[in-house]
């Protein structure tokens, strides 16, 4: 078979007709054992193009949503040529399967596979592209949300800063403020929301699965847990997180002196100590993190160098640049880019030391793998390696370490990363929820009935807030959980994942240089293992066990309580 060279700039104007030109030459070749891997290697290399072109378009127009010309670039590829190009590879991967491979490192791109032809039908295609130009909607309307604050109209990234305002007031005003925007679209987004909910019951439907909940889990390759587990993980949250976060709370209201606590009270410091400021501009705050990543690992610290100088860092917040923060693949380059909202605050360390452990965990794979089908692995590894960065970071944001704090400072901030791991669990277990509710109750068709259902979750895991006057926030609070509307059900993967950072934290508090290193092999294998088998290799276990989970909690609270008994 002749082999071809391709660059993603042979793709950026490409039409669908000569990309599809492409899979028609590789599903031409005739497939035997001896020249398969050959075809693979081709295969992949096209792909590493195509998708590094799709993923620039997608970059360009997160950086600025409000450019029409990059609007329909991204859109040209996700929702015109998106959708076509995912069945030509059913085709293609429906050939690999049928010649099949002894290869170790080919056996879970085979389940996989394998999975896509079971539950690829062609009539959902358009149903897929319709599903794109939806997604696109909510991300142009959230995007370009924007409040006049003191004068000055500022994206709601801007107002970060402001709901940690010592000022009680300040706070409050802003968290109101930074929701005005959902309530007052409520309804456009609802209507996005309706279409999305009918689009994706269709496309479930289409591959017999009983509801959209149901095919989730087979689109998301969840071979190694079930929506039992799911359901599982739930009750751990309410029997043991949450008890845990309002025993967090109830020193939290006593410290701050006040009987409710407030949407606007959870995350400020309770002492009312000025919200941390972690550096003064985006160059120091990319140097200091360059040298906490040095101190975990050296490698870390040579890839975030590496990804600096060749500017694949957007870290500051701008007008009309997407809101969140996530890291990309550039697959032909074997690069990552990390995107991201920085205000100024402790919060925007964490998002980069997450996004960096996603980064880090694609360099592993693109230096150890041949191949783009092995590179990505489950959701639920891929975020395993971003918490688990986040709490391997704690020991080094100390300045004495390079880091960004005074001791004083370092310890607040693991007081306050270590509260969030256990409210993230509660508001993982409550998005989750609300999805499960949503596709499997004849009633997730119905607005105000969703808003509604969405309270009732949201109180079982979080009671400890009072949302008196605040009854339109709460019912909207979901609409700007752009996991919903855009990646439905990817959600759990965050639960999951931080509860084996929790394990994985654990062993390093005990051997750090162990840990890290079994962090490392588990990270080199990308997606060629099972979930269970890459946790194993990091020295973890895949668990939704409610009394297993109960002693992850344990072991936060014990830290917690061992950082706030320490002095100087």
């Amino acid at each position: 078979m002749a082999s071809a060279t391709y660059a993603p700039s042979d793709f950026t104007d490409a039409t669908w007709q000569e990309i599809a030109k492409i899979y028609a030459e590789l599903g031409s070749v005739e497939l035997t054992a001896a020249n398969v891997d050959d075809w693979l290697n081709q295969w992949s290399a096209f792909e590493c193009a195509f998708s590094e072109a799709s993923e620039l378009a997608s970059i360009s127009y997160s950086l600025d949503t409000g450019d029409p010309d990059k609007r329909d670039a991204y859109l040209r590829f996700s929702s015109e040529i998106g959708p076509l190009a995912d069945e030509e590879r059913t085709r293609l991967a429906r050939r690999l399967v049928g010649v099949g491979s002894n290869r170790v490192d080919l056996q879970t791109t085979l389940r996989r596979f394998r999975n896509a032809m079971d539950r690829f039908r062609p009539e959902s295609v358009p149903l897929q592209q319709e599903l794109m130009q939806l997604d696109s909607r909510y991300q142009q309307m959230t995007g370009t949300m924007s409040v006049e604050w003191q004068g000055e109209r500022l994206p709601l990234t801007k107002l970060a800063p402001f709901v940690l305002d010592p000022n009680r007031d300040v706070r409050e005003r802003a968290y109101r403020l930074s929701f005005a925007p959902y309530i007052e679209s409520r309804n456009e987004l609802a209507d996005i929301f309706d279409a999305q909910i009918a689009l994706r019951q269709q496309v479930a439907s289409n591959a017999g699965s009983a509801n959209y909940r149901d095919y989730a889990f087979r689109e998301r390759n969840r071979f190694d847990y079930t929506a039992a587990d799911c359901i599982s993980f739930h009750t751990a949250v309410e029997l043991h997180v949450t008890p845990a976060i309002e025993r967090r709370f109830a020193l939290r209201r006593t410290v701050m002196g006040i009987t409710h606590l407030r949407p606007w009270d959870v995350d400020v410091d309770p002492q009312g100590r000025p919200a941390l400021q972690p550096y003064r501009d985006i160059r120091e705050f990319t140097e200091i993190a360059k040298t906490i990543f040095q101190r975990i690992d050296p490698s870390f610290g040579k890839s975030i160098g590496m990804m600096d100088d060749e500017e694949l860092l957007d870290l500051d917040s701008r007008k009309g640049k997407r809101g969140g923060g996530f890291c990309s693949s550039l697959d032909h380059r074997k690069r990552p880019f990390i995107f991201m909202n920085a205000a100024g605050i402790h919060r925007d360390v964490e998002t980069l030391i997450h996004e960096a452990g996603h980064a880090f965990h694609a360099i592993a794979a693109f230096e150890s793998l041949p191949l783009i089908f092995q590179w990505q692995p489950d959701i639920e590894m891929a975020e395993f390696a971003a918490m688990s960065m986040e709490l391997l970071a704690l020991p080094y944001l100390r300045q004495e370490e390079g880091g960004f704090y005074s001791r004083q400072d370092a310890r607040r901030a693991e007081v306050e990363q270590l509260e969030r791991v256990l409210t993230s669990l509660a508001w993982i277990a409550t998005v989750d929820a609300f999805q499960h509710w949503i596709y499997t109750n004849s009633e997730g068709v119905d607005r105000d009935a969703r808003d509604a259902a969405w309270c009732v979750i949201f109180n079982r895991f979080a009671p400890w807030l009072d949302w008196t006057g605040l009854e339109d926030v709460q019912r909207i609070r979901w609409y700007r959980q752009l996991h919903i509307f855009l990646d439905p059900f990817y959600y759990i993967e965050y639960g999951i994942a931080r509860l084996a950072a929790i394990q994985l934290w654990r062993n390093a508090r005990l051997d750090q240089a162990a840990a890290v290193s079994a962090f490392r092999r588990a990270l080199e294998l990308g997606g060629t293992r099972s979930l269970p088998d890459l946790f194993a290799k990091a020295g973890i276990a895949l668990t939704f066990d409610v009394h297993s989970i109960g002693s992850l909690v344990a072991v936060v609270e014990e830290r917690l309580a061992e950082l706030e008994g320490e002095t100087g």
